[in-house]
């Protein structure tokens, strides 16, 4: 497989950091073999530099786990708060151990059902696990990603590796290696680019804290597969519930461009006031596949009305409408049903004023 590598050349020296230390300047693209890349990727990890890397549901934004300095340049990259955790991705549940504590039995049966897979575990952390990763917690993120390149990565690698999404705090996840390079570009010491990827939105994550088994955010994995693997219901958060994970906050996940989720019945209406305003807009609506189309001064993006599909498309179509310059986006109201708990979370929080 032939990967996009991103990295800088100074002098006669293969790999070599700017004056600051917190970047690599002058990327150039190269392609080679995805050993090379792979093995590049590792010395900057090692180096204690970033590297962006393809995961099933979005990219990550990758640093050391162990190396405090490479965990900070994760939130001086991203301008995400030093008090915000990260989830840190192992290569297989046989490394869980290494830095969680106090592992529930209901933990290992999830992690040794759906590893590689969509699921982040929230655990109480070894004592030598940094709390610059966990946002100066008690608690830990760990997952395994399915995607052939971020197992090779950290498999070569020996380690943990801290990596939220490649992208600035607050805005739309990447799913693209294009989406990396443009909202964080020669801020990243490398770029691995495994295409698109396959579902789209963030894994789903479950705390094991206090005897309590709690759904903190949906995402690529279901609830009800979950529930139905442990035998009983989990919780929600509440008011009590102090574990702070990614994706909690009321806006997240947010196009440059104001989003509103409207009722089918208001949709055209709405389109049309704000056009009436001289603004340009789009709506989002569900359909049998995607395509798009102009009429009456407004665009209309269909996206798949199966909510698998549409949230695999969710975060590209976004970038795409951020691209184009609209003054306003409108999306469908989405169905209420649990199959689309994931994607509600997202959009909503994605239309949330921020």
């Amino acid at each position: 497989m032939s990967l996009l590598l991103e990295i800088s050349f100074i002098s006669d020296t293969m790999i070599s950091f700017n004056e600051s230390n917190s970047a690599l300047t002058n990327l150039m693209p190269l392609s080679i073999s995805e050993d090379k890349n792979i093995a590049q990727a590792v010395a900057l990890l090692k180096a204690g530099e970033t590297v962006a890397f393809p995961t099933e549901t979005v990219y990550g934004l990758g640093a050391d786990a162990s190396n405090p300095k490479a965990i900070q340049k994760i939130f001086e990259i991203k301008g995400r708060p030093s008090n915000h955790p990260l989830i840190v991705h192992i290569a297989d549940a046989s490394k869980l151990e290494v830095w969680a504590d106090k592992i529930p039995e209901q933990a290992w049966l999830l992690a040794k059902k759906y590893w590689p897979g969509p699921l982040t575990l929230i655990l109480p952390r070894k004592s030598n696990v940094p709390l610059e990763v966990t946002g100066g917690q008690e608690t830990i993120g760990l997952r395994v990603p399915d995607h052939p390149i971020a197992l090779a990565l950290l498999q070569a690698f020996d380690g943990g590796v801290a990596a939220p999404s490649a992208n600035r705090f607050g805005c739309i996840s990447p799913t693209t290696a294009q989406h990396v390079k443009d909202g964080l570009g020669a801020a990243v010491g490398m770029i691995l680019d495994g295409g698109p990827c396959r579902i789209g939105l963030e894994s789903t994550i479950v705390s094991f804290i206090n005897g309590e088994i709690c759904l903190l955010r949906p995402g690529g994995l279901s609830l009800e597969q979950i529930e139905e693997t442990l035998h009983q219901k989990l919780t929600k958060p509440n008011a009590t519930h102090k574990v702070r994970a990614p994706g909690m906050l009321a806006s997240h996940y947010s196009p440059k461009t104001p989003l509103s989720i409207i009722p089918i019945e208001n949709l055209d209406t709405r389109a049309k006031e704000l056009s009436s305003l001289g603004l340009n807009v789009a709506i989002i609506r569900l359909g049998e596949t995607k395509k798009s189309f102009f009429k009456n001064g407004v665009t209309t993006i269909i996206l798949p009305s199966i909510a698998f599909e549409y949230g695999h498309q969710l975060y590209a179509t976004l970038h795409q409408l951020d691209h184009e310059n609209y003054d306003h986006l409108l999306a469908e109201a989405l169905p209420s049903t649990k199959e689309w708990l994931a994607v509600n979370d997202r959009i909503s929080r994605a239309a949330h004023e921020r």
